[in-house]
């Protein structure tokens, strides 16, 4: 059982309620600060719970033990019909790492090190059971403990000299609710007008967009993120891209004042955490209004942006920068 109770015996109103009511109770008990402490540790519970329940990743080729069966899954529905993506997900952070040029960069999933290895900056990569089989460049800290209890340190981008975040780049735990408090955490440390990128936003069919993992390819259910990001905080510019396997999205306009997300995190828990099988919106499914990634990656003025990314939050000409990426087309 977990500190609030098992949303797989709640409806998900009785578990936003119970959590509500808990924080109420406590807060005055614990203090704001204890009551925090609790809570992040009610939710590092349930990310191993989380990950107990839900298979690994699969492993590489080759990689399987002596003795050992690699995991079985059941071949995926059909794919949904959307335009052929012209680039994969690490060619386009590729790219974007040489456009935006960060002088610090976070990964939050780092796993065979396939993507921090584009990185040539410092960087801090997080992930409790990262398997490293690529070369890494540049000042390179990595951290082999969750995001959670990463965040909750008194410092955790000490390694950055108090210099903000650049670009970061979530793929953790495929789960909703993760990758929205990834985010939370993360933007707070994030220059105004760096970059957060997200993995697997937009599933191939609501088999591959499945909580319970049933598939070799899996996106998980973090497309939810997109929803959220629209719907309450309508300052960020946020803009799906149509890459291989599963899709990428990119997050501009940051504000790392902003406690909206936080704020209303219990209350969107029933939607991040809705069980199997998934309803995913058709736009998501179909990519119309997905991004071309050339289209992001060589029509932006980076050069513009890195001059203005450290700006503060609500400076005029970021501002208009910013809002102007709102009006690329996308495939639809």
């Amino acid at each position: 059982m977990t500190l609030l109770g098992s949303r797989h015996h709640q409806h998900p109103e009785d578990f936003m309620t119970l959590r509500g009511t808990a924080r109420r109770t406590l807060e005055p008990v614990l203090g704001v600060e204890r009551t925090k402490r609790l809570r992040r540790a009610e939710r590092t519970w349930r990310r191993k719970a989380a990950k107990a329940i839900s298979p690994d990743a699969p492993q590489r080729p080759g990689s399987v033990q002596q003795g050992q069966k690699p995991e079985k899954f059941q071949p995926s529905d059909p794919f949904a019909a959307f335009p052929k993506p012209s680039s994969t997900l690490h060619e386009m952070l590729g790219r974007l790492h040489k456009r935006i040029q960060p002088e610090t960069y976070l990964e939050v999933g780092v796993r065979w090190g396939d993507s921090l290895t584009l990185a040539r900056c410092t960087s801090v990569g997080i992930d409790p059971d990262f398997k490293v089989t690529q070369e890494l460049h540049g000042p390179m800290h990595l951290e082999r403990t969750t995001s959670d209890e990463f965040f909750a340190r008194d410092n955790p981008l000490a390694v950055f000299d108090g210099r903000p975040v650049d670009l970061a780049f979530i793929d953790g735990m495929h789960l909703a609710e993760f990758a929205l408090r990834d985010f939370i955490n993360i933007e707070r440390h994030m220059a105004p007008g760096g970059v957060v990128v997200f993995d697997d936003m937009l599933p191939r069919n609501p088999l591959e967009a499945a909580r319970d993992r049933k598939t070799v390819a899996w996106a998980g259910d973090v497309y939810k993120v997109v929803t959220v990001l629209r719907e309450h905080r309508p300052d960020l510019v946020v803009l799906p891209l149509n890459t291989s396997p599963t899709g990428t999205l990119v997050v501009l306009g940051l504000d790392p004042t902003s406690t909206a997300l936080d704020e209303r995190f219990d209350q969107l828990v029933p939607f991040l955490e809705a069980l199997d099988p998934q309803d995913v919106p058709e736009d998501l499914l179909g990519r119309s209004t997905a991004l071309e990634p050339g289209v992001l990656l060589d029509t932006v003025d980076w050069d513009t942006l890195r001059a203005l990314r450290h700006r503060p939050v609500g400076d005029s000409e970021l501002r208009a920068f910013v809002d102007r990426l709102r009006e690329l087309p996308t495939l639809g």
